[in-house]
């Protein structure tokens, strides 16, 4: 039976730059937004504020879901990934935190240096989320509806 892979984002603006990570995969180092997978017994919601203090060390509240994004990477069509992306901000940076083990460190990017190094870019969904953002896409949070709470 096939089963999408349930993730989510976070696009988290402040003064023009994109708050984002650096990471390593298989060898190569990539952008992408703080992101990752539910974990079993987690909401939505709660998985973005994790993956965002694991990966970068900042405490993100979300504001709004940006859209509900589906993905099969081109060398692996079987793979599906379901991404839900939400806008929000900082609310405190644990400086000492350790990050991931697969992540080199969490850098504020403008659209425009993203786009210039788009070629590390782990998916076309980091260019879609931020140009969604600019748009005004948003999507109140109770859309999500929880019914494991």
């Amino acid at each position: 039976m096939w089963k999408p892979n349930a993730t989510v984002a976070a696009v988290i603006e402040k003064d023009g730059r994109f708050l984002l990570v650096e990471e390593l995969i298989h060898g190569e180092l990539k952008l992408n937004q703080p992101a990752g997978h539910i974990e079993y017994g987690e909401s939505i919601v709660d998985a973005a504020i994790r993956e965002t203090l694991e990966e970068t060390a900042h405490y993100f509240e979300p504001r709004a879901l940006l859209g509900i994004y589906q993905w099969s990477p081109r060398e692996q069509p079987e793979l599906t990934y379901l991404r839900f992306s939400f806008s929000g901000v900082v609310i405190g940076v644990d400086e000492g935190r350790a990050l991931d083990s697969d992540i080199e460190r969490a850098v504020w990017l403008t659209r425009e240096e993203i786009v210039a190094r788009v070629s590390q870019h782990r998916s076309p969904l980091l260019l879609e989320c931020i140009d969604d953002y600019l748009a005004g896409r948003r999507y109140p949070l109770e859309i999500l509806r929880d019914f494991d709470r």
